[in-house]
């Protein structure tokens, strides 16, 4: 159950962190006062991403406000985490090398704390820079970008805090499978056929993935479980092909299970009647 008045929800869902979108007047690099804390980023685990799919891992973080400022005035400050490689600066001003949050909203713990959740935004579309090279797919730091605002509106201060809190970006995997003939004698042999592809970020489109280590898995009729049973690599197109004799009725699958690049994938499930 979510306590506290909501203060405000924000979107940016463009390029950078929207510190020149303002159009506020330039300030120098200042202490704001302002603390971020406890940030989480898709609940510690990978980010994958596909070739058109929009991704959104949930984000939260807490607020603490300096003296002067309240949560009862959520214009008069900006604060949200966002990931970037290289300059944190450059990555937020120029959007190259970003990714910041979509839509978050903040709830009151007090007048100087607010908790707040939402996600992060991506977009692997060719007209955006968020994932447009298969390079992208690595560790990406983590920082915070704060400001404060006069009375009047201007700028006051601004400052870019890195974290030693890391994301990881994988490109997106996909399996099929095909298993035959169907029915089976029991005993007799069953083909198992299918193709690992992943993502590629600079053509967007899924492309054959060579070289991989693939899980066979089989359920049985009446049961809750995949279990391996044999493993078997991809040829140079993506390709997955082996043989097991029939004994059961049930379910056949592949499963990759990823690596530092690449998310995992899980082909449906062909289920084989056994005569």
């Amino acid at each position: 159950m979510k306590t506290g008045r909501r203060t405000v929800a924000v979107a940016t869902l463009v390029g950078a962190l929207g510190f020149s979108v303002l159009n506020a007047p330039a300030a120098q690099a200042a202490d704001t006062g302002i603390t971020v804390s406890e940030v989480v980023i898709n609940k510690g685990k990978p980010i994958v991403v596909g070739t058109s799919k929009e991704a959104e891992p949930p984000l939260s973080f807490h607020v603490t406000l300096p003296a002067g400022y309240s949560t009862y005035e959520p214009f008069s400050y900006d604060a949200y985490p966002f990931l970037y490689r290289g300059s944190p600066k450059t990555a937020a001003d120029t959007g190259e090398n970003y990714i910041g949050p979509g839509v978050y909203i903040c709830y009151e713990l007090s007048s100087k704390k607010a908790r707040c959740e939402g996600n992060l935004y991506i977009d692997p579309h060719w007209s955006q820079k968020h994932v447009d090279s298969n390079g992208d797919a690595t560790t990406w730091k983590v920082a915070v970008g704060l400001r404060l605002f006069k009375d009047s509106g201007g700028l006051k201060a601004e400052e870019y805090e890195t974290r030693s809190q890391t994301a990881q970006l994988k490109r997106a995997a996909k399996a099929t499978v095909n298993a035959a003939p169907e029915p089976v004698t029991k005993g007799k042999p069953v083909t198992v056929t299918g193709k690992l592809t992943r993502a590629n970020w600079s053509t967007k489109k899924y492309g054959a993935y060579s070289g991989r280590t693939v899980s066979l898995q089989f359920r049985a009729k009446g049961t809750d479980t995949f279990k391996t049973v044999k493993k078997a690599t991809t040829s140079s197109t993506g390709a997955l092909k082996t043989t097991v004799t029939a004994s059961t009725d049930g379910s056949w699958r592949w499963k990759y299970y990823g690596n530092t690049t690449t998310g995992v994938a899980t082909s449906a499930a062909d289920y084989v009647d056994v005569r």
